[in-house]
Parts: C-alpha cells; sequence; structure tokens
C-alpha cells in the first residue's frame, strides 16, 4: 500500500537521495533551500509503501503571469521500473489542484523511456550533459583529450594562469560581472546576482566551490562546481572579455578535473550539450568534448497535464523555444 506524504527530516532525504542510483543534486535538500532563499515554495514529498520510504520528490511552486505550476528537476526519484509512477501521477494530480496548479513538469535523472506523460514544450535544466568519468589516472585524462585541448591547458601552464578556489560571498559579484561579459557575447538570459548567492549559502560548506582563473592579476574565468553524491558539476561559468588570447578555462577546467579525483569522485558532468551548430552554445559545447567523456540523454522534461489551463502556455512555451533556438 503506497502512501504520499510530507518529509521533514533532512538526514532521511539525503540518505535516501544518496543511496539512490538516480542522485543528483537538483533533488537535494540544498536545492531546496536555495529555491526557499529565493522565496519559493518547496514541497518535499516522500513515497511509502507499507511505513519504508521507496521515493522521494522535491516539488517547486512556480507562479507565473502565463500559469501556476510545479516543477520537479531531476525526479521524481523512485523505481521507474515498477508500478509506482501510474499511481503517483494520481495522487500528483490531487495535490496540484488543492495549490491551484494547473500542471506538474518533472525530469527524472533516468534515460529516455515512455512514463505516459506529454514531452514539455521546454527543456527543464539540463537534458542533454557531457560527463567525464574520473576512473582513469591523470595521464590517461590527458591522453584522452583532444590534441588542442592538451595543447592549451599546457600553454596556460606555461604563461602562469594561476588557479585558486574559495567559497568567499564575496567572489558572487565577480561571478555576475564576467557572466555579463559572457552574455555580451553569447547572448543568453542571465541568472541574478541573488541566484548565485542563494546557491552558494544553501550547498555551503562542503558541497560548492568557486574556481578562479587569473592572468596577471586579472581574473579572466569563475565558475561554480557543485560537488554532491559521486561527481561534480561544473553548473555556472563567466569569463572576461580580456585576454581572449589566453586559454586561462581550459586551464580551470583540468584543475576542477584533478579536484574531483582527489575527492574520489566517479565523473565531472560538464553539464549542458548540444550538437545542435545553430544552438547558442554550440561553442561551448566543443569546448567540453574536447576534454574527453561521453554525451548523456536525460529523458527530456515532462508534462503532468492537470486543467485545460495548460494549453495557452504550452502554446506560448512552444513559441519561445522556436523564437530562442532551442
Amino acid at each position: 500500500m503506497f502512501e504520499l506524504r510530507p518529509i521533514e527530516d533532512r538526514k532521511q532525504w539525503e540518505e535516501f537521495l544518496l543511496a539512490s542510483a538516480q542522485v543528483n543534486f537538483l533533488q537535494s535538500w540544498g536545492w531546496g533551500m536555495m529555491q526557499q532563499e529565493l522565496k519559493k515554495l518547496v514541497f518535499r514529498l516522500g513515497v511509502f509503501n507499507r511505513g519504508r520510504l521507496t521515493g522521494i520528490l522535491q516539488l517547486i511552486k512556480v507562479t507565473a503571469k502565463r500559469a501556476t505550476y510545479f516543477e520537479c528537476p531531476g525526479g521524481p526519484v523512485i523505481d521507474w521500473s515498477g508500478s509506482i509512477h501510474p499511481w503517483l501521477f494520481e495522487q500528483l494530480k490531487r495535490f496540484a489542484r488543492d495549490h491551484g496548479a494547473s500542471f506538474i513538469r518533472i525530469r527524472p535523472n533516468i534515460l529516455s523511456q515512455d512514463i505516459g506523460l506529454r514531452r514539455a514544450p521546454m527543456h527543464l535544466t539540463a537534458e542533454t550533459t557531457w560527463v567525464l568519468p574520473l576512473l582513469p589516472g591523470e595521464d590517461e585524462l590527458l591522453k584522452n583529450m583532444r590534441k588542442t585541448t592538451r595543447y592549451l591547458i599546457r600553454k596556460a601552464e606555461k604563461l602562469e594562469v594561476q588557479i585558486s578556489r574559495s567559497t568567499d560571498p564575496k567572489e558572487i559579484d565577480r561571478l555576475f560581472q564576467l557572466q555579463q561579459e559572457t552574455v555580451d557575447r553569447k547572448h543568453f538570459v542571465p541568472f541574478s546576482r541573488d541566484y548565485f548567492l542563494a546557491e552558494l549559502k544553501a550547498f555551503l560548506p562542503d558541497n560548492i566551490r568557486l574556481f578562479k582563473a587569473c592572468y596577471q592579476g586579472k581574473v579572466l574565468a569563475l565558475a561554480m562546481i557543485i560537488f554532491y553524491g559521486q561527481e561534480a558539476v561544473y553548473h555556472y561559468s563567466g569569463s572576461s572579455n580580456a585576454h581572449r588570447e589566453i586559454p586561462a578555462s581550459y586551464l580551470l577546467q583540468w584543475e576542477v578535473i584533478k579536484a574531483a579525483k582527489k575527492l574520489g569522485l566517479k565523473r565531472y558532468n560538464f553539464w549542458g550539450y548540444t550538437r545542435n551548430p545553430r544552438h547558442r552554445f554550440y561553442g561551448p559545447s566543443l569546448f567540453k568534448a574536447g576534454f574527453g567523456g561521453p554525451e548523456i540523454k536525460y529523458l527530456p522534461a515532462q508534462d503532468l497535464v492537470v486543467s485545460p489551463a495548460y494549453w495557452p502556455n504550452w502554446l506560448l512555451e512552444t513559441w519561445r523555444r522556436k523564437w530562442r533556438r532551442l
């Protein structure tokens, strides 16, 4: 007999998630804390079978002009091969109606399969990622890189680019500034300073670091790296318009990879990746692929439709996806 009820015990939540093959930071307690810091409502629910915890899902309520709905990035974390999800979807429909939501958007941390829902018109976090296994030694990792990538790492070392790491909240201003410079080149919607600061605070003290690359005293690149479960994640970054001839970002990534290996992690997740030459992130994707590792495609975001109010939002998001070339 299944039962869906709230979980308020952080230890219970984290122990279940970290023991799951679907473990990911988007369902972590810290990610929920970050959303709460940004004034969003967060619901942490557990699926229990005769009193035993068998699944979790962290829902974030989104209230926008176009729709009120819930997001569940990286979840639900359940056994998708069994009979839980049809039952769970019915429970979630009731939950959504009780909270005035027209749909629930999920993106489980599983590979593609038919779970009986409608594919969402927009993504929910990275659906295709580039992941580098960290089991090989450093020499083997370098050998497996694209020749140009390996050369640029060595070039940055010879130019004495300095890499440091920090958890100082003051560095968020610098990350925000570098992101703005990156926006000028790549033309995407930036994240706010408050967003970066909330993420840093939520994952401190052990699960986040800011890696900084400096050349002749000037910061050229900065990356926010999350360490959770068995992987490190290259989540956000920014790079300067100055000294574009200095391959600082290449050495920064190599230092992150080495740091993750020293922690005993199994993989380094470069996060979003695309093969589409027309996509605005195609250039960064080529950069990531140069370090080696396979492409991982997760199940695209799926929508659990709850009411007819879903359809105007579907039309708007479909148009936005085409306009933004996503």
